[in-house]
C-alpha cells in the first residue's frame, strides 16, 4: 500500500511532511520540481506530521512538493555471488562507481530481530583470526562478539585488514562506517587485498553520507551476514565502527526531537547497540563471529559509547597508544584485553601459558619505572628478574608484520614455548639466587 502527503518545512537535517501516515523507519520518495527525487528515511513524528531524515542534501525541497512511501517491510537482495561486491548503505552493489549485477537468491530484512536466547548454540570452538597475539592470548571462540577499542591512528583498520585476509572463516563481512572516502579504497588496496576480497562482502558508507544511511549500513551488513550464516557457513563479521554509527544515531535523534542524555546521545543510541551487536551468534544454522571498533574519545575507555558495547560484548581487544608509538604492532594491551570465551574454546595447557605470559607483563608493569630510572637492583625477588629478562622475548612473540600470518596451532605452540622459556628462566634464577619468589626488593 503506497501513502502520499505533501512537504510542509524542512528544519535543519528533517523535512516535514503533513498527511503521510508512515511508520518510522519506512523509506519514502520526495519529488521536487525540476530535480531529481530524493529518498528519506521516517525517523519521527510531530504533532500531525512526519518527520524525514534526507539520504542526501535536500536541494531543491520546497513547500507542497509531492512525498510518497509504500510502508513495506525493508530489505537488502543477497546471493552467493556478491561475494567481492562493495554495498552501498541501501544494499546496491556499487563497484568503481557502476552497479554490477548478481543473481539474487533471496531478500532478507535489514531490521530483523536477534536469535532467540535460547536458540543459541554454545561456543565451543575456537576460531583463528591469523594475528598472534588474539589467537595465543585472547582466543577467540566461533559465534563470539569481541570489541576493538582504540584511539584515531593506532591501527585498528590495519588490525582489521589482518584479520580479514587471514582469518578462517569461511565468508568475511566488512562494514566500513563513517569512514573517509580515500580510506575505503586504501582498505581494499592495501589491507584486503585480492585474496581478502574474493571471500568479501564490504558494505561501505562515508563521512560525507547521510546519518541514516551511516546507521543502516551496520544493520544492511548484519542482514548480509545473516544470510550466509543461514547457508550453513561460518561469517566473520566485522564493524569499523560502532562509535561512528552511535553518533550518526545521535545525529537522528537529536534531529527528531530526543533530549540529550550523557554526553549528547540520546536514549536511543543506547537502544539501538544492543538490537544491533545481539544479532551476531551462533544458531542451529550456522554461525556470525564478530569483531565491532569502538574509537575511544581521548583515549578513554570509559567514555559512554566504549562503556555501553564493552558490557555487551563477549570481550574486547585494547590498542595502546603507547605500545603504538614505540612501534610495537599490532599494538594490543595484553592486560587490558580479555576474551571472556577463552576459558570454553582453549585446552588447559594453553589456558596455563597465557597466564604465565600475563603474569610476566603484569609484574613487569609495576617495576618499569624503577628499571628505566636505574633503581631496580637484580637478585632480590626472582618474579622482578625473570620479568625484566624476558620481556624483549615476549615483545618479540606479541609483535607482528601485517603481511605476516600466524596459524592457531602455530600460534598456541609459540605460546607453550615462550611460557616453557619463562619458567626455565624462573628456575634458574632460584636457584642461582636463592631468594623467594615472594621477597621484597630492596
Amino acid at each position: 500500500m503506497t501513502v502520499r502527503g505533501r512537504v510542509r518545512e524542512v528544519i535543519g537535517l528533517t523535512v516535514l511532511a503533513e498527511g503521510l501516515p508512515a511508520p518510522i523507519g519506512a523509506i519514502a520518495r520526495i519529488q521536487p520540481y525540476g530535480v531529481a527525487p530524493i529518498d528519506a528515511q521516517v525517523v519521527g513524528f510531530r504533532a500531525s506530521n512526519t518527520v524525514l531524515m534526507p539520504l542526501r542534501e535536500p536541494r531543491g525541497v520546497s513547500p507542497g512538493d509531492a512525498v510518497s512511501s509504500s510502508a513495506a517491510m525493508q530489505t537488502v537482495p543477497v546471493g552467493r555471488q556478491m561475494l567481492g561486491c562493495v554495498l552501498d548503505g541501501m544494499g546496491r552493489c556499487i563497484d568503481d562507481g557502476t552497479n554490477r549485477d548478481f543473481i539474487v537468491e533471496a531478500q532478507y530484512p535489514v531490521y530483523a530481530p536477534p536469535p532467540a536466547a535460547l536458540a543459541r548454540r554454545p561456543i565451543d570452538h575456537a576460531v583463528a583470526t591469523g594475528v598472534r597475539v588474539i589467537d595465543a592470548l585472547h582466543t577467540l571462540g566461533g559465534g563470539q562478539r569481541m570489541g576493538v577499542f582504540a584511539g584515531t591512528g593506532v591501527g585498528k583498520s590495519v588490525l582489521m585488514g589482518m584479520i580479514a585476509r587471514n582469518t578462517a572463516a569461511d565468508v568475511t563481512v566488512v562494514a566500513l562506517v563513517g569512514e573517509r572516502g580515500r580510506e575505503v579504497g586504501d582498505f581494499l588496496r592495501k589491507d584486503l587485498g585480492e585474496e581478502g576480497r574474493r571471500r568479501t562482502v564490504l558494505v561501505v558508507s562515508t563521512s560525507d553520507e547521510s546519518p541514516v544511511l551511516r546507521v543502516r549500513a551496520c544493520f544492511v551488513a548484519t542482514a548480509v551476514a545473516e544470510y550466509f550464516r543461514d547457508q550453513g557457513r561460518h561469517v566473520l563479521l566485522m564493524m569499523d565502527s560502532v562509535t561512528r554509527m552511535a553518533m550518526a544515531q545521535r545525529e537522528i535523534g537529536l534531529a527528531a526531537g530526543e533530549p540529550p542524555a550523557t554526553k549528547g546521545y540520546t536514549p536511543s543510541v543506547f537502544g539501538l547497540l544492543p538490537r544491533l551487536l545481539e544479532r551476531a551468534g551462533n544458531t542451529a544454522r550456522g554461525s556470525i563471529t564478530g569483531l565491532y571498533t569502538v574509537l575511544v574519545e581521548g583515549d578513554d575507555i570509559n567514555e559512554p559509547v566504549s562503556d555501553a558495547v564493552r558490557g555487551i560484548l563477549d570481550g574486547h581487544v585494547w590498542l595502546s597508544r603507547r605500545l603504538a608509538n614505540r612501534g610495537q604492532y599490532p599494538a594490543v594491551s595484553v592486560l587490558d584485553s580479555i576474551s571472556r570465551v577463552m576459558v570454553d574454546v582453549a585446552d588447559a595447557d594453553h589456558l596455563a601459558a597465557a597466564r604465565s605470559i600475563r603474569s610476566v607483563l603484569a609484574v613487569w608493569s609495576e617495576i618499569e619505572d624503577l628499571v628505566n630510572i636505574g633503581a631496580y637492583a637484580e637478585g632480590h625477588n626472582v618474579d622482578y628478574d625473570v620479568a625484566v629478562k624476558m620481556k624483549p622475548r615476549i615483545d618479540e612473540f606479541l609483535a607482528q608484520g601485517i603481511r605476516d600470518r600466524a596459524g592457531l596451532a602455530d600460534s598456541r605452540t609459540g605460546l607453550l614455548t615462550l611460557a616453557g622459556e619463562i619458567e626455565a628462566v624462573r628456575t634458574k634464577l632460584a636457584g642461582r639466587s636463592g631468594v623467594s619468589r615472594t621477597a621484597t626488593a630492596a
